[in-house]
């Protein structure tokens, strides 16, 4: 082929590409008042939005349908808001009002959202509403902006000193760690709030009493009340804050229906020794969702009565020396984010400075231990003052000594519980049909663990179920 030739075909190749490429793609505007934008969503919700701090950033899609180009004159936050505010981001630049925001034909935009609310001067959440307006060719189009603004009280490492209480009517936002002294009581009300930033934590030399009920749980928890991704909420991560410590000389700390959540440590208990006085006693609570332990106590006495142990990234429970009396508990451990490789609940003797043994001494009735990891630890607990009444476990063991009138190998199948872990529902009530319905002894069902707390009566039907939860009839999906 001569060169001419080859030239005379190359220029007629890209000819014909450059024909099809203008035949393919629409480079002109159209100006048509039918050609407006479509959304992903009609309204960009954020939940409860702690006022005076940032918020996590929602997105939404802008669509042109359109094969021509399309031009968006105006995107702008109304501001009808008086006390909220809505701030954007379009193709990578921040602010409140963008013009002439192009989108190729059959093409889309993201644009991103945060919220940042003024104080609402007062305790209730309060609904916050502005919109997104869009003017393309003329026409207006709006996207519904909400939030839930919440006041809290904010505290920056304080000491408390004196006898103090904490009430019902904010939110506590606590930052770096909050310090109860020595002959100090911090007194939480029903239905009390105590939202830890990251790594915030508390710490009790003193003595805490938390009074929460059935109708007001008291939380503990991290200050991120958004949604992870989707549907899913912060409730299911871990190490999100601190945690909640006793320390020497603490003792006589009662807590009544407290949830804490997603800790890094969990809670920890020391008293030096000191098993004469309870120095932590847990009624109808959750400790649900460390990076570590959800209860550490070492040389002490601590009571925990119809209380739910669970998730955590080693153990559920760790108890070193000391006295531990655990009636109507649940021990259970489905952690999200690696296998656990630790037993739900470690007990140990504990070695003192002076070369002196701290023996354990442990009661756990009418409890239910199970889950991804071994219940308790190897061995028959031989020299161990450890024993098990009445207590159901995952395992195919047979009583002894230490473990009288268990339920063996129990619930192979499905488990005990309503949690479904693929689908993070994490709930330790009993699913119909477990074998922990009616398997407890009422003689080892103290009186303060009569109602879960739910306030269920455990003895209502006269047979009590094992761990934190009566059992409730659940409707067959």
């Amino acid at each position: 082929m001569t060169h001419s030739r080859l030239y005379l075909l190359i220029v007629a190749t890209l000819l014909a590409i450059s024909s099809l490429l203008s035949s393919c793609i629409e480079d002109g505007f159209t100006t048509s008042p039918n050609d407006v934008l479509a959304f992903n969503m009609d309204t960009v919700a954020f939940d409860t939005v702690i006022t005076l701090q940032g918020t996590a950033t929602k997105q939404m899609i802008v669509y042109n349908r359109s094969p021509k180009q399309i031009n968006i004159s105006s995107i702008k936050v109304a501001g009808l808001a008086s006390k909220g505010h809505f701030h954007l981001n379009v193709d990578g630049i921040r602010g409140d009002e963008f013009q002439n925001v192009e989108i190729r034909g059959n093409d889309s935009i993201y644009i991103f959202i945060e919220a940042r609310l003024d104080e609402m001067e007062q305790d209730e959440p309060t609904f916050i509403e502005d919109r997104l307006e869009f003017v393309t060719n003329g026409k207006s189009q709006e996207v519904t902006l909400t939030a839930w603004g919440q006041d809290v009280v904010r505290v920056f490492g304080d000491t408390i000193s004196r006898n103090t209480h904490f009430n019902a009517n904010k939110p506590y936002l606590i930052y770096d760690t909050l310090f109860v002294a020595e002959n100090t009581t911090l007194t939480i009300d029903a239905g009390a709030t105590l939202l830890f930033h990251d790594k915030a934590a508390l710490r009790c030399a003193g003595r805490m009493l938390a009074n929460g009920t059935a109708e007001g749980p008291i939380t503990f928890r991290g200050d991120r009340l958004d949604r992870v991704v989707g549907e899913i909420s912060f409730d299911i991560m871990s190490g999100q804050w601190g945690g909640v410590i006793f320390t020497p000389p603490t003792m006589g700390n009662v807590l009544k229906h407290v949830i804490m959540k997603g800790s890094s440590i969990g809670m920890h208990c020391m008293a030096y020794g000191d098993t004469t006085r309870c120095a932590l006693k847990l009624i109808n609570c959750v400790l649900t969702n460390s990076a570590s332990m959800c209860l550490a106590a070492a040389t002490c006495y601590v009571q925990a009565i119809g209380t739910e142990f669970s998730d955590a990234a080693e153990e559920v429970v760790y108890l070193a020396g000391g006295k531990m009396m655990m009636s109507q508990c649940t021990f259970a451990n489905y952690y999200l984010f690696k296998a656990p490789s630790f037993p739900i609940v470690n007990v140990y003797d504990v070695e003192y400075e002076d070369g002196t043994i701290g023996k354990i001494k442990a009661y756990f009735d009418n409890c239910i231990m199970y889950g991804l990891a071994r219940e308790i630890n190897e061995g028959d607990l031989e020299g161990f003052d450890v024993y098990l009444r009445y207590c159901m476990l995952k395992s195919d063991g047979k009583d002894d000594n230490h473990f009288i009138n268990c339920v063996w190998n129990a619930d192979a199948e499905q488990g005990p519980f309503l949690t479904v872990r693929d689908d993070y529902l994490f709930d330790y009530r009993l699913r119909n049909e477990s074998d922990a319905i009616g398997k407890g002894n009422p003689a080892l069902c103290p009186p303060e663990a009569r109602y879960d707390r739910y306030g269920n009566d455990r003895l209502a039907s006269g047979a009590v179920d094992l761990g934190a939860y009566v059992w409730i009839p659940q409707a067959e999906e």
